[in-house]
């Protein structure tokens, strides 16, 4: 080998690239350390595979490891491995060119997209990741020996077009990244990376689960005045529990990675362990926790699932395997072969993620599926804090709407304390009856009291009592469940009665619609504003009227979240319908058919619609009015 050193120019893609990596694609600098390391792991896995496949190789394995250098006075960073190391050959056309195909056409995209997506073929390349050295060093040195020969091979650089490389009689096996750090700037996030404490947070956050040690010799001055002593520490726990069969892992054990994870509190409701085998490989430890985080509901709200990509941290909130409406769920994944861009930031959305995504929501769903069957208590805490994140599922995943639909549990007429699912509302349901019927609201107590309740409380039919926001999207958009169709008691006209009651009946509701037709007729013209019919009802038993809409008809609240989301949504007139058997109803009619003041009756009218829409809950249109023309109906009366 010549030991003489030569100057050489980076291939003009290559430079290209280093220049992109330094001034471009990564959006934190302290990744640099993060890239060498898991370099340096790639190294050791290559040389225990090396010595496997070659009996003959002659290498040293006893010891493993990486190992991070500090020099605060000449503000050096090294960081050294023992692994395969490299040939001085391998040197030039890992760092100095990039013989890649597809590389012209990455640095195009990466030139006009800063959030362009790049070839899998340049990740794990040792040039790539080493490039985010330049980021922090104005100079790096490199010094390597392959396993199994005898010289080795000095590189340095400035980063600026060149490179030097030379032979060297004397090198230890493996390779050493030496960095000579730039001044700390806290404008420019560049920090200080010759500080104990920086790098430990650095090594925690990425690089804690590697499967080899990462030591340092770190300092401790001497109790009252003796000398400094040094220690070699390993900075990562190299507990990757996703990589150990559940059998070999305890509740503790599980409880302690959950808060690291997560920064919980409290021990998490449920593990979920899983493993991916065949083409594509990974691991996952999810948690359910035991309670709803604050910002569940924040727009900007964290995502719980952590990437790593062969046990190095990718990155936090991995938007791209969960889907929102299980955003609660915490834990790690951890593929063995993952399409990433560059930076290793930005995923690709590819077969892998997508593959990825379905199982972990499959296996999710399972569990809670499995909770609500054989640990109840647990279930209800479950349902308690993320019931009405998971009924968002309802509204777009339809692949898994049937799951969603057995885990779902709601208030019922038929229990005031417990909760019940569809399938036990389905069991309960009447002779005769063919659809689920449901009411929404803003509390249970406002849906209780609604006149649309009336009628089916006097038959004995269940209803379904829904009060969170996302209810009134989700069963619009499901539609039936088991055959049956979800039927708000709100919307179009509603019959309980039975063929029998019906024919018993008919002789009865004839003769009222013809008693009342004059009066329907009136109060349809009068109120031609407010709503869009009077009829009479059959839901109605104890109120004077309600109002109600047609079969597809938005309801008032759909249509109010629809106006604070910024949607121009145009007003719906609804149906009035008056209860021929009350009073208020009787004596407006008899009053109108002798022909009594058309003031009077007007304000009759106004004040039984105005009753009505305040019964369900709703806003009148003019609060002011009603209130005054009600005030002074009172005061004739005294």
């Amino acid at each position: 080998m010549s030991n003489q050193a030569e100057t050489l120019e980076f291939q003009a893609e290559a430079r290209q690239l280093l220049q992109l990596v330094v001034h471009s694609i990564y959006s934190n600098k302290d990744v640099f350390l993060r890239e060498l390391i898991s370099n340096a792991s790639d190294a050791l896995d290559k040389l225990r595979l090396a010595t496997m496949v070659d009996k003959d190789l002659v290498a040293d394995t006893d010891d493993l490891h990486v190992a991070i250098e500090v020099d605060r006075d000449a503000r050096t960073l090294t960081v050294r491995d023992n692994g395969i190391g490299m040939t001085r050959d391998e040197v030039v056309g890992l760092i100095g060119t990039i013989a890649k195909s597809g590389t012209a056409e990455l640095l195009r995209q990466l030139r006009e997209s800063a959030d362009a997506r790049a070839s899998q073929d340049l990740i794990g390349q040792f040039g790539v990741g080493f490039y985010a050295a330049f980021m922090v060093a104005d100079r790096v040195t490199l010094l390597t020996r392959k396993a199994g020969e005898t010289g080795g091979t000095r590189w340095e650089s400035a980063g600026e077009g060149t490179y030097s490389v030379e032979g060297v009689d004397e090198a230890p096996q493996g390779t050493s990244v030496t960095l000579h750090l730039k001044p700390a700037d806290t404008e420019d996030n560049l920090h200080d990376y010759t500080a104990e404490w920086t790098i430990r947070e650095i090594v925690k956050r990425y690089s804690d689960f590697i499967a080899w040690p990462i030591r340092m010799t770190v300092e401790r001055p001497g109790a009252d005045g003796a000398e400094a002593t040094s220690e070699v520490q390993t900075l990562n726990s190299m507990k990757a529990l996703w990589a150990r069969p559940r059998d070999e892992v305890d509740a503790a054990e599980y409880n302690e990675f959950y808060k690291h994870v997560s920064h919980d509190w409290a021990d998490p409701l449920e593990v979920v362990h899983m493993r991916g085998e065949g083409t594509f490989e990974y691991e996952a430890l999810l948690f359910l926790p035991s309670h709803a985080p604050l910002d569940m509901f924040a727009p900007q709200g964290r995502r719980g699932v952590q990437l790593y990509v062969k046990r190095v941290f990718i990155m936090d909130d991995c938007e791209a395997l969960v889907p929102t409406y299980l955003r609660f769920v915490k834990g790690v994944v951890d593929a063995h072969d993952l399409s990433l861009n560059i930076s290793r930031e930005i995923l690709q959305q590819d077969r892998q993620i997508q593959i990825v995504r379905r199982r972990l929501v499959k296996k999710v769903l399972t569990t809670v599926k499995d909770l609500k069957a054989n640990h109840p208590e647990r279930y209800r805490t479950f349902w308690t804090e993320f019931g009405t994140v998971v009924k968002e599922g309802l509204i777009d995943d339809t692949d898994n709407r049937d799951t969603l639909l057995e885990i779902l549990s709601v208030a019922s007429t038929n229990d005031p304390a417990e909760l019940t699912d569809l399938a036990g509302y389905v069991s309960r349901m009447k002779d005769g009856q063919s659809d689920i019927w449901y009411a929404t609201g803003d509390s249970r107590a406002t849906i209780e009291n609604s006149p649309h309740l009336e009628a089916f409380r006097a038959k004995g039919h269940e209803v379904l009592l829904l009060t969170d926001p996302v209810d009134e999207v989700w069963v619009e958009r499901v539609g039936e469940y088991d055959g049956r169709r979800l039927r708000s008691i709100a919307k179009g006209e509603v019959d309980l009665d039975t063929d029998e009651e019906k024919q018993q009946a008919e002789t009865e509701r004839e003769q009222q619609r013809q008693e009342f037709a004059a009066l329907v007729e009136w109060l349809g013209a009068t109120l031609a504003d407010s709503v869009r019919e009077v009829r009479l009802s059959s839901r109605l038993t104890t109120s004077p009227a309600c109002v109600v809409g047609d079969a597809h008809d938005l309801t008032p609240t759909l249509e109010k979240m629809y106006r604070a989301m910024g949607h121009e949504v145009p007003s719906t007139k609804r149906i009035l319908e008056i209860n021929p058997g009350h009073p208020l109803v009787a004596g407006l009619r008899k009053a109108h058919e002798q022909g009594d003041s058309s003031e009077t009756l007007t304000e009759t009218a106004e004040l039984l619609y105005g009753l009505a829409v305040l019964a369900e809950g709703g806003e009148l249109a003019d609060p002011a009015r009603f209130t005054r023309t009600l005030a002074d109906r009172l005061a004739r009366t005294l």
